[in-house]
């Protein structure tokens, strides 16, 4: 009796051993699933990031052409009709750092 009932254990796990092989090699196949489609959204987003690194750069450049003094100058002369003043045109205004408020005469 008791090597019957060690045969029918015996048989049963080999059963089971039998039975997670194809359990493990799914689950497997579902991480290597998710590890390859983690892979490529990496890819995409790197890909992403270094179209807007350049894009970025691009930005700065423009910025830099479109706030030099040389740009700014010929639009307010040519497009504005400003000039240079002229030294006796220049107004020199003083502030005092004191905290003096006049009142309103109430």
């Amino acid at each position: 009796m008791k090597s019957s009932f060690a045969g029918i254990v015996r048989l049963l796990l080999v059963c089971l051993f039998a039975l997670c092989i194809p359990g493990l090699l799914i689950i497997d196949g579902i991480h290597a699933r998710r590890y390859t489609d983690l892979e490529r959204q990496v890819e995409e987003l790197e890909k992403k990031q270094q179209r807007l690194i350049e894009e970025n750069k691009k930005l700065i450049t423009d910025i830099s052409l479109l706030s030099s003094s040389e740009r700014i100058e010929g639009i307010a002369r040519d497009e504005l009709g400003m000039r240079e003043a002229e030294s006796e045109e220049i107004v020199r205004v003083e502030m005092s750092s004191g905290s003096s408020k006049q009142g309103t005469g109430r």
